[in-house]
């Protein structure tokens, strides 16, 4: 192992699955095979060898003959190869060239690979052809690929350790890769450290012999303290997704780099406080309590986010006291929700529960009293937001005459009637529907009083929040006959996960009981799963706060060729006043700066040239009132 003492450092890269996402010879095959009919044999074959010779099951020069056979190339092939490649270079390889350009002469490349399709990839990242070193193939008169310079070190077993050692390299040498080649330098002692490069692929024995495991080349750049294009490593930033949420969320989040973990099932407080220890994202949905003990114990914690519309189980305040910043999905699951609504409505009035209650017993009943179409009949829809101007299209369409009530001021859609007063809405519905916020000042929004001014033998639908209703009134007005019947969703208390439940509404013929599924369909469990992860991506990765519920809203440009400051604050006088001052006393070259605040917190986003003193960092976050401060590269 090298044991001199100079700070020099040199850095060797291997090239299949670590600088570009594919093994090129794999790649080559779908190019010279793609007419061959038994392609997809002789591509598979291909695949098992390569990765064979990369576990080191089978020696490298044998791994290498066999698929030299197998492939069929000719010259002309590697210039569509070499196209194809510069497709496929690691995502995080492309984003930072910075790297490459500065640290050239630091930087080889060692493969087993090829020069002929290596050189013109690597050359792009300012890496000469003379710090490559791969293997050449051989051609014959017709300029077929026939096989290969065997010869050099590198078509033999263990040649990178060879290659290394002819190089003489002075000061520490790290070695970055994904097989079995490139961990044995460190085990022969020509390497000092083995970076596993996961990226592309993640080989179970490569990783348990490296000195550091680099999901990206970010992370690799992050414990090396050199240029990078982001300030910290997206896989070090943790992210926990509780309650079920849609496997999609994981995989989207996981696609952008992020550490993700899932659990299935919601956590009681203390647990929680536990789970939340190095965490920077939340995402939970309905029955997890985000309280102020956790929001105060989550130190890293900077994102909240409910994967359902309601947001009444995170303590709002306290997020926002905490520079916590909190997103929903406030549109995602509407059409679900409409479309339970509109079929509960139907089977409310032709009383289909009823009769397959009865025919599941073995009774056949057939009748038309209590049944009744819903064409011509009056809709009231309590709350028009979303879902309920929705509701309302589509209730029209049917045929109902729809009549809405809102405490704030809303257009109707279509023929709908605004309905000025609750109890004029109440008095003229032959079906009532609730879709109000999560207020606390609707607790029993629909209690006995509102229950008598209803007309006799009308319908209630609640799809909102379980306290709206007084449960004991709507017993006793369905079981006297006040209310024909009644379609609930959502209860005062509900259960953390599946199991037993009990509501005083079990056993009424005329009621049909969902567990919360208002929103709970497939499409709308895959929409959420895309839109909250945009928003939290959207904040981790470049500080927008567009559609948060309880943060100043700014919506940002990209920034390019700058450090981007996000500094959040107590909303006192003079924050913004001192913020500038330090950033003029360091002389500091802003480019662009964005400030929103509400009543109790600012926001103030700084874009700065790329050269500054580091000690700026430490002074701002010295600012009073400050509460978090982050660095975006």
């Amino acid at each position: 192992m090298n044991t001199t003492t100079t700070m020099k450092r040199n850095y060797i890269f291997d090239f299949d699955s670590t600088l570009t996402r594919v093994e090129a010879l794999d790649v080559l095959a779908e190019i010279t095979l793609a007419n061959n009919p038994q392609k997809n044999e002789i591509i598979e074959g291909i695949v098992n060898i390569t990765n064979l010779g990369i576990d080191g099951e089978i020696s490298f020069p044998e791994s290498l003959e066999r698929r030299i056979k197998l492939l069929d190339a000719k010259r002309s092939d590697l210039t569509l190869l070499i196209q194809e490649l510069r497709k496929k270079v690691s995502k995080s390889i492309e984003s930072n060239k910075e790297f490459f350009e500065k640290f050239s002469e630091d930087i080889y490349v060692i493969s087993a690979g090829f020069k002929e399709f290596i050189d013109p990839i690597v050359a792009e990242y300012n890496i000469p052809s003379e710090r490559v070193f791969a293997n050449t193939f051989e051609f014959d008169t017709e300029n077929n690929i026939v096989g290969f310079d065997k010869e050099n070190v590198l078509s033999t077993h263990n040649g990178k350790i060879q290659c290394i050692k002819d190089l003489k390299l002075e000061g520490e040498i790290q070695m970055i890769g994904d097989g079995y080649s490139d961990y044995v330098t460190k085990e022969a002692g020509v390497a000092d450290k083995f970076f596993a490069y996961t990226e592309n692929v993640s080989r179970d024995k490569t990783v348990a012999n490296a000195d550091h495991i680099a999901p990206n080349l970010d992370e690799f750049l992050y414990v090396n303290d050199l240029p990078r294009n982001i300030s910290y490593p997206k896989n070090r930033i943790k992210i926990v997704l509780l309650e079920n949420i849609h496997i999609d969320a994981n995989y989207k989040l996981s696609e952008d780099g992020f550490t993700v973990e899932t659990l299935s099932g919601s956590l009681p407080e203390e647990e929680l406080i536990e789970k939340l220890k190095g965490i920077h994202v939340l995402g939970v949905r309905s029955k997890t309590q985000v309280t102020r003990k956790v929001i105060e114990s989550a130190e890293k914690l900077m994102v909240v986010s409910a994967f359902c519309i309601g947001t009444k189980q995170i303590d709002l305040e306290a997020c926002k006291e905490h520079g916590i910043v909190v997103f929903n999905a406030p549109y995602s699951n509407t059409r679900s929700v409409v479309e339970l609504a509109i079929g509960e409505i139907i089977m409310l009035m032709r009383s289909v529960f009823q009769r397959s209650t009865e025919i599941h017993q073995g009774q056949w009943n057939k009748t038309a009293q209590g049944s009744k179409e819903v064409r011509g009949k009056k809709l009231g829809i309590v709350g028009y937001g979303n879902i309920g101007k929705q509701l309302s299209v589509l209730a029209e369409a049917l045929g109902m005459d729809v009549y809405y009530y809102d405490v704030e001021d809303k257009l109707a859609l279509g023929n709908a009637t605004k309905v000025s007063k609750l109890e004029d809405l109440l008095g003229i519905s032959d079906v009532v529907t609730l879709h109000v916020d999560d207020n606390a000042n609707n607790r029993n929004f629909i209690g006995a009083k509102e229950i008598a001014l209803m007309k006799d033998g009308a319908h209630l639908v609640n799809l909102s929040r379980g306290f709206v209703v007084d449960i004991k009134a709507l017993v006793s007005a369905l079981k006297s006959g006040k209310i024909a019947g009644a379609a609930i969703d959502v209860y005062p208390e509900e259960p953390r996960k599946n199991g037993e439940f009990f509501s005083e509404l079990i056993g009424l013929d005329n009621v049909i009981l969902t567990p919360h599924v208002g929103g709970s369909t497939e499409e709308a469990q895959r929409d959420i799963a895309d839109f909250v992860p945009n928003k939290i991506m959207a904040y981790i990765n470049s500080g927008n706060t567009v559609d948060a519920v309880n943060f100043p809203n700014i919506r940002l440009p990209k920034h390019k060729d700058a450090h981007r400051f996000l500094h959040i604050h107590k909303n006192v006088p003079g924050i913004m006043a001192k913020i500038n001052k330090v950033l003029a006393a360091y002389e500091l070259n802003i480019t662009g700066q964005y400030l929103s605040t509400d009543e109790k917190v600012g926001y103030v986003i700084t874009d700065v040239n790329k050269k500054y003193n580091q000690e700026v960092i430490s002074e701002l976050k010295k600012v009073t009132g400050t509460i978090k401060f982050r660095v975006l590269y």
